[in-house]
Parts: C-alpha cells; sequence; structure tokens
C-alpha cells in the first residue's frame, strides 16, 4: 500500500498543476469510506474539510495518514467541524477560529499554511460559514457577523500579499443562475440580499469567485438536498466556493466539481469542488 501511494505521488508530482479542493463531507463517521475512495482515486494536493461533526478525539486520523496525507482539525461534537489535509505534508496551522466574538465556541475556520507545488508556501482556510434559517432571528443574525468577521481576517490576509485560497461551505447562493429555482429558495437565508452582499464585499475587496471565473454562465451546482430527488432531479445549487487572493489568481488554470461522488452509495450531498492552480 505505501509503495503504491509513493508511485501515485511521483506520478501526480509530474503534473506542474496543484489541485485544492473543498469538500463539506457532511458527517465524517458516516462519509469516511466516501472520502478515503477521493483521496485514493483523484490528484487532490489538499483537501479542505468542512461539517466533520467530530470532536477533536474521534477524527480518523491514522486513516488520513494511511491515505497519505497529513492533517490539522477543529473539530466539535455532533456540529460543525474543519479541516485542511495536504498529500505528502504536514500542514502547519496558523489560525484557529475567527476573532471578533469571543463568545463564539462553533468550528468553522481553520487556516493553514501548506506547500505550493514550488518550493514555497500559501495559506489555505477550510471555512464553514453558518446556514442562517431560519430567518428573521439570532440564527441569520450569527450568520452575517460571521460574515463579517471573515471579511476582516481575509484583508489581514491580503495585506500579507501571499498567495491565499479561503475554502468552503459559504452557505450563500451569489447569483440567481446558481440554483436550480429562484422560487424555491427566494425566501432561504442562503439566498437573501444580506448574505449576497457579504460575499461581493469579499470580492470586491479583491478576492476572486474561482468557480465563477471558470463558469461564468452558472448552472453549476455543488450541493443536491437529500430531500425530493434533489439528486435525481439535478435540483441544486452553488453554496461551496473557493476564493483566490491576487497572486493566487494569477495562478489559476482551471475550477469544477467532482460531481459524480455526490451520485455514490451513502455519499455526503455536496460535491468535491476544486481549483487547480499553477
Amino acid at each position: 500500500m505505501r509503495l503504491w501511494l509513493q508511485l501515485r505521488d511521483l506520478i501526480v508530482g509530474l503534473d506542474s498543476d496543484m489541485k485544492i479542493v473543498t469538500y463539506n463531507v457532511n458527517g465524517i463517521k458516516a462519509r469516511l469510506p466516501r472520502l478515503l475512495e477521493y483521496l485514493a482515486e483523484g490528484d487532490a494536493d489538499v483537501v479542505c474539510l468542512q461539517e466533520l461533526k467530530a470532536s477533536d478525539d474521534s477524527f480518523p486520523a491514522a486513516d488520513i495518514e494511511a491515505a497519505g496525507y497529513g492533517a490539522v482539525w477543529h473539530g466539535q461534537k455532533s456540529w460543525n467541524g474543519v479541516a485542511v489535509l495536504t498529500r505528502g505534508a504536514q500542514p502547519i496551522e496558523r489560525v484557529r477560529g475567527l476573532a471578533g466574538e469571543p463568545e463564539d465556541e462553533h468550528s468553522r475556520y481553520l487556516e493553514c499554511e501548506v506547500p505550493d507545488g514550488n518550493g514555497g508556501t500559501m495559506v489555505v482556510a477550510s471555512l464553514y460559514l453558518p446556514n442562517g434559517n431560519p430567518r428573521p432571528g439570532p440564527k441569520f443574525d450569527y450568520k452575517l457577523r460571521w460574515l463579517d468577521r471573515l471579511r476582516s481576517r481575509a484583508t489581514e490576509l491580503l495585506s500579507e500579499e501571499v498567495p491565499a485560497v479561503l475554502a468552503g461551505d459559504y452557505n450563500v447562493i451569489p447569483h440567481d443562475d446558481d440554483t436550480f429555482s429562484v422560487r424555491a429558495m427566494a425566501e432561504d437565508a442562503l439566498m437573501q440580499p444580506e448574505s449576497r452582499a457579504g460575499y461581493r464585499r469579499l470580492l470586491a475587496d479583491g478576492w476572486t469567485d474561482a468557480l465563477r471565473t471558470r463558469h461564468p454562465a452558472g448552472k453549476i451546482w455543488t450541493f443536491w438536498d437529500y430531500q425530493a430527488g434533489a439528486w435525481q432531479r439535478d435540483a441544486g445549487f452553488r453554496i461551496d466556493h473557493l476564493l483566490l487572493s491576487p497572486r493566487a489568481a494569477d495562478r489559476l488554470v482551471d475550477a469544477g466539481v467532482d460531481k459524480a461522488h455526490r451520485g455514490r452509495e451513502k455519499a455526503s450531498d455536496h460535491a468535491p469542488t476544486w481549483v487547480r492552480l499553477r
């Protein structure tokens, strides 16, 4: 097994592109077989996980290591949780959680330094933005405050002038063509003007939406609900995003969704979403 992993890494290493993935696993214990399949079958250099739904001491670190990845994680029992995995290397933790709300104990942000594939390093953050439903109410207010706190941290990253990627489940549908049905999602917190405005402010500060850049016409989904045959009807929407700092955006090669993984048995309701950088 170890020899196979070394051979795979050698072959993948011949490709100069770096693949960074965001993947909401919707419970790492329940989806571990699917995650390990994805790591074994794909060529991801960095994988940002969300919604682990596992405490720190129950994170399957040994399984991840056996798959050839180093990991840093920020868990929470039954809810939330984020992680950063790096193929053939150990991510170096930089920031755990967002400043600005000391009483917030949700595990939703983890920022790491990872190899950039060119002998240097870059910054990658795995984030899980609050859903915000029902609205109006305290959950929606928390979502908007969290967006503001994320923007504050993102501004600090821009000031460092380093290649950086903010990858995760943003729980924001940025455009009408990012959903199968505007009418069905009209009252949802994911598509409210305030949610979209918070997302747009990030872009206006200098971050690039990788998937939108490569697919400007929209109609590319990253999430399909388990209910009402959403997967079978292709009734999805786009809420998983990879935002690139200017120095990362300069290296953008491609971005997409590994949609087929959503159709596997006992899969997450999200599909792995990725960006390739030179």
